[in-house]
């Protein structure tokens, strides 16, 4: 049983988080602190330097929103969002946080995709501490 769980959940893909984060229940203790972390991609400084002053710091918290109103109903669960590249900042996160289990979704299997999706594969590699994969 896990203490300090963290769940990667990718807003931008048409992924249903509740099946993760029931997963996250499964394998906690009944305290478990539980958090739901969606990484916003780096916007590369050639195009940042065009945006609206504020507009990033503005979408992190659009983003933030977006996933405590999915996330509504469900008691228990911290929200985070950060921007950096997804593998390595999950990876970094879950280190600076002492989190002790995380739950990451790969790619569904296909014809074309028998692998974990690059995210998955990064996190398992190079994760502090275990790591759950679910389909």
């Amino acid at each position: 049983m896990y203490k300090n769980i963290l769940v990667a959940v990718a807003l931008d893909h048409d992924r249903d988080s509740n099946e993760a984060l029931n997963i996250a229940k499964a394998l906690g203790e009944p305290d478990a602190k539980i958090t739901a972390l969606h990484v916003m991609e780096e916007v590369p400084s050639y195009v940042a330097q065009y945006l609206p002053v504020g507009q990033l710091e503005s979408n992190v918290h659009e983003l933030e929103a977006r996933l405590k109103s999915e996330l509504s109903g469900r008691n228990g669960i911290e929200v985070a969002v950060v921007s950096g590249h997804a593998g390595h900042t999950i990876v970094d996160w879950a280190a600076h946080h002492d989190i002790d289990c995380i739950v990451v979704a790969s790619h569904r299997p296909g014809l074309q995709d028998y692998f974990l999706g690059s995210t998955a594969a990064r996190v398992v590699r190079h994760a502090p501490c275990a790591v759950h994969v679910h389909r």
